[in-house]
């Protein structure tokens, strides 16, 4: 799978979110990864290692 991603992509995660959605939108990256629910506006932040793992696919780059 293309792990290629960069703040502003809008990427799909395995789970979907509690709100009805499944895509995010990257708003930082480093050793963390912040996302932000395209639905909602909630925001997390998970460990790059946890983000690789529940990501699904990348949408756009």
């Amino acid at each position: 799978m293309n792990k290629e991603y960069k703040v502003g992509s809008i990427v799909v995660m395995k789970k979907q979110h509690p709100c009805g959605t499944n895509e995010w939108e990257i708003t930082r990256t480093g050793a963390d990864i912040k996302i932000k629910c395209l639905n909602c506006g909630r925001q997390i932040l998970l460990s790059r290692i946890d983000f690789n793992k529940k990501l699904k696919k990348v949408i756009t780059y």
